[in-house]
């Protein structure tokens, strides 16, 4: 690729909203701008510089003998490795993953945070009711953004797909449609909405059930106010043609929330498409971590805490997390960011030996015995990723780096099949 480029409908993996229409200047070998702005974005691609060293016991080592010695590793301790889909990468790399976590009878687990894992038990459990960002767009006349605003974490939500853009069934756009914002304690919906209700947090799953009754048709009670409102409002989605309830998935800090608050979520979005059309838009963090999930259900169906221990997959939800998951585990092979992982992986690191193989490996916050540097999906790595509504997206990267984690993991799953003899079976 030139040093000097214009690329357009590039994809951002900076949040879950995936927007595809980015048009990337490149100059003298570096990102000098992105557009339409977007902060998020700005920050996701910087200007798409990216370490490209190999470690070995952290010193500089050949790409061959890097890998033959993760092989070694990982192959020598097989049935007890921990495989971790961190994010960006490709879902192409993902699927690779999988293959050696397979070959290693390994355990996986995934970027998926603690509130995303509860709402995807309590799908699980009865049904999802959703609908892509597409559909919402241009269907949605009623959207009610519940206990969170777009603007800070999804900054290209708003005009992007609802409430402002036009769609098919909504001419006007924002005119056309009325939005409702909805703050629980300190989780703040939108400014300037039609509509506001403003809630405690122990008083969001009785306003869910009472929304859902109302949607059913049963007749209440004496409510106090902020239940009454919370009646008044479902009743106003009953009538909707088409209703969207806009929720973070996967709050910042991962305040405690209600048990219950997914399946209160998942119940009124139900309850909707008896007398009217609803459906959930979770939010989403970026970095193709939703690919993760897609890309496990299809090769296991399962999401998350997945096993491999017994020769097929075996879903261990209730003991889900890299704590629990690292106590057993005698190796550890990071595949993406490490650093995007957090605290909770170091924690993890300090148990084991470890080998990462994506984006900024040689940079993670803590030793590794094997480190390979790769591109970043999207910016250097072209494939498949996922938007928060489960929509593949075509990756069209700017640039392009020195290697790239589908093709490493694929050396690298070919080292551990050569030593297969010599592992566990």
């Amino acid at each position: 690729m030139s040093p000097n480029t214009r690329v357009a409908s590039v994809t951002c993996l900076g949040c879950g909203c995936g927007c595809d229409d980015l048009v990337v200047e490149v100059a003298g070998g570096r990102i000098a701008s992105v557009t339409p702005p977007c902060p998020l974005a700005q920050a996701w691609f910087s200007d798409g510089r990216v370490p490209s060293a190999i470690r070995r016991g952290g010193a500089d080592a050949p790409l061959d003998a890097a890998l033959a010695d993760a092989a070694e590793l990982l192959a020598g301790v097989s049935g007890r490795v921990l495989v971790v889909l961190a994010p960006e990468i490709t879902s192409q790399a993902q699927r690779t993953a999988l293959a050696v976590a397979d070959v290693l009878r390994a355990r996986v687990e995934t970027a998926t945070s603690g509130p995303a894992a509860a709402g995807l038990l309590a799908a699980q459990r009865r049904g999802r009711t959703g609908a892509t960002l597409g559909e919402i767009r241009n269907r949605a006349d009623v959207v009610v953004f519940w206990a969170v605003d777009p603007g800070p974490r999804y900054p290209r939500y708003w005009s992007r797909y609802a409430p402002e853009p036009v769609g098919t069934h909504v001419p006007q756009g924002r005119k056309g449609r009325v939005v409702i914002s909805v703050s629980i304690g300190r989780d703040r919906g939108p400014a300037g909405a039609d509509g506001e209700l403003a809630l405690e947090p122990d008083q969001e799953v009785p306003a869910l059930s009472v929304m859902r009754a109302v949607a059913l048709g049963n007749t209440l009670g004496d409510l106090p106010p902020p239940l009454k409102a919370a009646g008044d409002i479902g009743a106003q989605l009953a009538k909707a043609r088409y209703s969207a309830i806009v929720y973070e998935a996967e709050p910042a800090a991962e305040p405690a929330r209600d048990p219950y608050r997914g399946e209160g979520l998942l119940a009124l979005a139900q309850a909707l498409n008896g007398p009217s059309r609803a459906a959930l838009s979770p939010l989403r963090a970026g970095g193709n971590r939703s690919g993760a999930e897609a890309v496990l259900t299809s090769h296991t169906g399962y999401p998350m805490s997945v096993t491999y221990g017994s020769g097929a997959p075996a879903y261990r939800p209730a003991s889900r997390g890299l704590a629990e998951a690292a106590a057993d585990a005698a190796a550890i092979l990071v595949v993406g960011s490490a650093s995007a992982m957090g605290e909770s992986l170091a924690a993890a690191a300090g148990r084991a030996p470890v080998v990462i193989v994506g984006p900024r490996a040689s940079e993670a916050p803590f030793a590794a015995r094997v480190a390979v540097d790769t591109g970043v999906a999207g910016i250097h790595e072209a494939g498949t990723a996922y938007r928060m509504d489960d929509m593949p997206l075509r990756l069209r990267p700017p640039l392009q780096a020195e290697r790239s984690a589908a093709a490493v993991l694929g050396d690298l799953l070919a080292a551990i099949q050569a030593r297969r003899p010599k592992a566990t079976r």
